[in-house]
């Protein structure tokens, strides 16, 4: 075997070189760290893939991220629907939601 080669990845020896200076209570410290870091993520990750089994059997929602329209709140625009829709008015646009902001129509319409 040739002594070129190194044994260990090129990770592990860069983990090595920053912890290789330091006491031997830091290094022991940080590993048991790195270890505990380790075990949390995977048991979240467990976690989450029991909680999203056992969803469709009870009927629970899973847990889904959230998105940025969820938080709209009172921006959100209304739901304009009702007679406009069946009247034959035209639909709304981006403009109808800028208020004293909208540029003029030609059309003859205001806002």
């Amino acid at each position: 075997m040739s002594a070129d080669v190194p044994l260990a990845s090129w990770k592990t020896q860069v983990f090595e070189s920053l912890l290789g200076f330091l006491p031997d209570w830091v290094q022991i410290t940080v590993l048991a760290l790195v270890v505990v870091a380790f075990l949390a993520a995977w048991a979240l990750k467990l976690k989450r893939r029991i909680a999203a089994r056992r969803a469709p059997r009870t009927g629970a929602p899973v847990p889904v991220q959230a998105s940025g329209a969820d938080f709209l709140g009172p921006y959100a625009p209304r739901n304009q629907g009702g007679a406009a829709a069946r009247s034959g008015a035209r639909e709304p646009s981006g403009a109808d939601f800028l208020g004293a902001y909208a540029p003029r129509r030609e059309d003859g319409g205001h806002g």
